[in-house]
């Protein structure tokens, strides 16, 4: 019996599933491991923007890196203890000349789920959009607050 080494990073999924491919050590050195294989397209990832989330005693805080958007481009929902955030932008240029005729176009797009803890009021949740950061404010409910120590004088 011949034991074969298993790699969980394979371009194309399963397509390729043949023994050579994975016993090779040129394929399996050379081929696979270039960044042209483990880039983002072909492991299934898609581009997230970065999230930072901060606690303090009343609230939270997220920040949420999206430059290149307008406030326009973003849907913001809150369902079911759940905080969606969408946003999609596209935009397209034609140059027409005498001799050529130019086009471009771009879209991008994003989605994000976060599960609200029960200690987040619903109705409080403000949003603000500035230099690239979309940023929510995740009021606590009253009883949520971590209150501070206090001490008790014996008589």
């Amino acid at each position: 019996m011949s034991l074969i080494k298993f790699r969980k990073k394979r371009p194309f999924g399963n397509l390729i599933a043949s023994d050579f491919f994975d016993s090779d050590p040129f394929f399996g050195n050379r081929l696979w491991n270039t960044s042209f294989f483990n880039g983002d397209f072909w492991n299934g990832k898609s581009q997230e923007p970065a999230l930072n989330v901060k606690e303090t005693d009343e609230a939270y805080e997220v920040e949420l890196a999206a430059p290149g958007f307008s406030k326009k481009d973003f849907e913001v929902t809150i369902d079911d203890g759940y905080l969606n955030i969408s946003a999609e932008k596209s935009e397209s240029k034609e140059e027409d000349d005498d001799n050529y005729t130019r086009k471009e176009f771009s879209y991008n797009s994003f989605e994000k789920r976060l599960q609200l803890p029960n200690s987040v009021k619903d109705e409080d949740v403000k949003a603000t959009y500035k230099d690239g950061i979309l940023s929510f404010d995740l009021i606590k409910k009253e009883e949520a607050n971590v209150r501070k120590p206090k001490r008790i004088e014996i008589a």
